[in-house]
């Protein structure tokens, strides 16, 4: 599953692969917003996202499409 965190003010997103459920991703980002905390997300290898609640521009919580190649893909 891959999540992709819109940030205000910066044109690029943040995409990370993180051990969680997409519903367990869903809660934590709820409760980042709902409380003003940071969104903290970590992802198999270790690496940690941390985005202040206030920045927080948007969450798309999806399947990711790795190894598509060719034609019709």
């Amino acid at each position: 599953m891959e999540v992709k965190i819109g940030i205000a003010n910066i044109a690029r997103e943040v995409s990370i692969e993180p051990e969680e459920t997409a519903l367990r991703v869903e809660e934590l980002v709820r409760t980042a917003v709902a409380d003003g905390t940071p969104l903290r997300l970590e992802d198999e290898k270790g690496r940690v996202v941390i985005v202040p609640a206030a920045a927080i521009g948007y969450v798309d919580i999806g399947e990711s499409h790795k190894g598509r190649v060719g034609f019709g893909a």
